[in-house]
Formats: C-alpha cells, sequence, structure tokens
C-alpha cells in the first residue's frame, strides 16, 4: 500500500450477497472500487455477530487490492495474528475495545499490517491525540457500529479536529456509516479520504448485474470528489 490523499471508495461486504462473496469482491473491484472492507462483529462488543478470519482468508484470493478489515470486537489482541494469516492489508481495532489499545496497534503492525483505530459516534478525537504516531488509518463511525443501512450522524467537527491533529503524517481518517451520495461531500470537506459504503454501493446490482455497482461507486465518489473542484 502505497500512501496518498486520493478518495477512495471501500465498499463493504456487509451489503453484499453472502453467499457469493468471491464473486462480490471481484465483481465491486472491477466496477472501481479501491478497497473491500470487512465489518467483523462478536455480538459482543456490538450487537450483531458477523465474519471471522476464516472468511477473510476465503476471500483474500478474489480480491486484487486492499483487504481493509474492521474489528469491532472485544478483546482484540488474541486475534490479531489470525487476522494477519487470512491476509488482512489494514486491521482496525476501536479504542473502546479495551484498556490497552497502543498495544493493540504496536501488535497490529508487528504482526505485518496496517493499524487502524476506530472511534464511536460518542467518542471524542482527544481519545487518539497520543496515539497519532501509531496508526495508519483512523476510522471515524458515522453511525453506532453494530448494523448496516443506519442514518448518517454528522461528525464534521470530529473529521475536522482529527485531520489537524495528524497534520502531514501519512494517516487515512475512514469514514463508517451511511455514506453516499449526499454525505460524501460532507466527510470529504471535513478531510475525510476513505470511505465505506454498503448499501449504497451493492443496491440495484448483483453478480450477474454488476453494473449499478459501477454507477453507485462512480456517483459517491464524484459526489466526493467534486468538494475540490
Amino acid at each position: 500500500m502505497t500512501f496518498d490523499r486520493s478518495i477512495k471508495i471501500a465498499p463493504s461486504i456487509l451489503a453484499a450477497d453472502f453467499a457469493n462473496f468471491g464473486a462480490e469482491c471481484a465483481a465491486v473491484e472491477a466496477q472501481g472500487a479501491d478497497w473491500i472492507h470487512v465489518d467483523v462483529m462478536d455480538g459482543h462488543f456490538v450487537p450483531n455477530i458477523t465474519f471471522g478470519p476464516a472468511t477473510c482468508a476465503a476471500i483474500r484470493p478474489h480480491i486484487k487490492g486492499v483487504m481493509d478489515v474492521h474489528l469491532m470486537i472485544a478483546p482484540v489482541d488474541p486475534y490479531i495474528q489470525a487476522f494477519a494469516d487470512a491476509g488482512a492489508d489494514v486491521l482496525t481495532a476501536h479504542v473502546e475495545a479495551g484498556p490497552h489499545i497502543h498495544r493493540t496497534l504496536q501488535a497490529i503492525r508487528g504482526a505485518g499490517m496496517k493499524a487502524g483505530v476506530a472511534l464511536n459516534p460518542g467518542t471524542p478525537a482527544t481519545a487518539v491525540a497520543d496515539l497519532m504516531d501509531m496508526v495508519d488509518l483512523i476510522c471515524v463511525m458515522t453511525v453506532n457500529p453494530g448494523f448496516g443501512g443506519q442514518k448518517f450522524i454528522d461528525m464534521t467537527a470530529k473529521i475536522t479536529a482529527l485531520r489537524e491533529m495528524i497534520g502531514d503524517r501519512p494517516v487515512h481518517i475512514e469514514i463508517d456509516g451511511g455514506v453516499d451520495p449526499v454525505t460524501a461531500p460532507i466527510v470529504a470537506r471535513a478531510g475525510a479520504d476513505v470511505l465505506v459504503a454498503g448499501s449504497a454501493v451493492f443496491r440495484g446490482g448483483s453478480v450477474s448485474d454488476p453494473t449499478p455497482y459501477g454507477q453507485n461507486i462512480r456517483a459517491i465518489r464524484a459526489a466526493a470528489e467534486g468538494v475540490w473542484t
């Protein structure tokens, strides 16, 4: 992964056809997705259960680009190596998931992955102020984590504050929750560059008819990039 601040669209497979993940990943990449986002939920840290390392390992051969794995689990540390072995490029842990996030981020990098830290809507930007040199990505949740398809929560002030904290460091700001062509410009203007979108990407398409995926991705990208034109 080479660092740049261009807008990147990361479809969340939480909104894909669960029976056809490999083909879905390949289809959205072919239609213009930059990253593939995998939402891992444990039914404990968040009120839903989704995927684990085995799913990541199964879809990895079908992903040409970045596999971006978002852990909504607690504890995190016992599972870091399993996700590294499964081929994750970026592994993101929540600052709220345990008392030793600094050690968790060290372990993620030590396992050969890029380290991300996620913030729930109720967690302030200051919670990661002392982690700026430990992270490669900061994920700002714009919904309360646990389920797809929720309404966007405006976190503009938090994104702006994080962008200022980051300065010239090579750290991505990722937005997860309620991203679509309406909300994408809001977060891009504040400083975000990685936009996770689930239903807004997969709506209307399928593996047999992936054209809507491309139309949806292009609409989100154009809306976000239009901020700078």
